[in-house]
């Protein structure tokens, strides 16, 4: 069940990921985030006030939240905030580059979360599982060369500097996840971190606003905003559903959530037009080829 469920994640995380792509085209970044996490806070609020009133809204469910201890909240309250470094990073990205290109790039983090689950959490893989990760370095190696032909030098490109360190920020953030998920459960763990993250995305906000920086930008309302919070707390809830089977690799688990590209692959090709997609198509392939033969290997 961990692996379907981590499956589903990855569509909906793909159709999550152009939707942020639509609406930043012609909004700030900060406030596209702002709005989808304050929206998605909303979703899990009766939760929340039910776990500290003790209202006991769906008591003996999924959806059952308890209050947590002080550390419970500190772990969550780190988590949201490496969790929104990676978002800001990322979606200045998504904004500034071919989503194709953004995409095969963040495909690369189950590489990175491999390494740290081997470090940190033991986990040991055999030979077709080596196969599989060296498939995918290799693509992202073909991917940095087919990109100069679209005038983004990796080397020298800011946007590429950001969406590496959302990539590696995300890395952080499923190694906790890993870790946490041991105790804590998913609708608490979504709950409280989509709280928190509303609450400094404001902050972040407020700041910029009267400090008057330039990462303060225009905003109007764009109802695609609705739909990045609908997908990303369906996604992210599967996504930990999965986590809490004890069998479940986190290497594995994120290495599939991230054949979300192939959704926006399809996307970058049918909305955005975008260009040298046979090329980008070769590393996608490469890609998903080892994706497969990793989760080959670990059946």
């Amino acid at each position: 069940m961990w692996v379907w469920a981590a499956v589903l994640s990855a569509a909906l995380l793909g159709i999550y990921e152009v939707a942020k792509k639509r609406a930043s085209t012609e909004n700030g970044v900060l406030h596209v985030l702002l709005y989808a996490t304050a929206l998605g806070a909303l979703f899990f609020l009766p939760l929340i006030l039910s776990s500290i009133f003790g209202w006991g809204i769906a008591e003996g469910t999924v959806f059952s939240l308890e209050k947590g201890t002080l550390e419970d909240h500190l772990l969550i309250l780190t988590k949201s905030l490496i969790v929104t470094v990676s978002w800001i990073l990322g979606l200045y990205a998504l904004k500034n580059l071919p989503i194709t290109t953004a995409g095969t790039i963040k495909a690369s983090r189950p590489v990175f979360v491999l390494l740290g689950s081997i470090l940190i959490f033991g986990e040991r893989l055999n030979v077709w599982q080596w196969v599989g990760v060296v498939i995918a370095i290799v693509a992202l190696f073909l991917l940095s060369v087919s990109s100069k032909k679209e005038g983004v030098d990796f080397a020298h490109n800011k946007w590429i500097v950001c969406m590496f360190g959302s990539v590696l920020s995300g890395v952080i953030s499923a190694l906790i996840d890993k870790k946490i998920m041991a105790w804590m459960s998913p609708i608490f763990v979504q709950s409280w971190c989509n709280f928190y993250i509303a609450i400094m995305m404001a902050v972040i906000v407020i700041v910029c606003r009267f400090s008057k920086s330039r990462l303060y930008e225009h905003f109007h309302w764009d109802w695609t905003i609705l739909w990045i919070a609908v997908f990303l707390t369906c996604s992210d809830f599967l996504y930990f559903y999965s986590l809490q089977d004890g069998s479940a690799m986190i290497s594995v688990v994120s290495l599939l959530r991230r054949c979300s590209v192939i959704v926006t692959f399809i996307a970058g090709a049918i909305l955005f037009k975008e260009h040298n997609l046979k090329s980008k198509a070769l590393e996608l392939l490469l890609l998903l080829a080892g994706a497969a033969i990793l989760v080959f290997g670990s059946c």
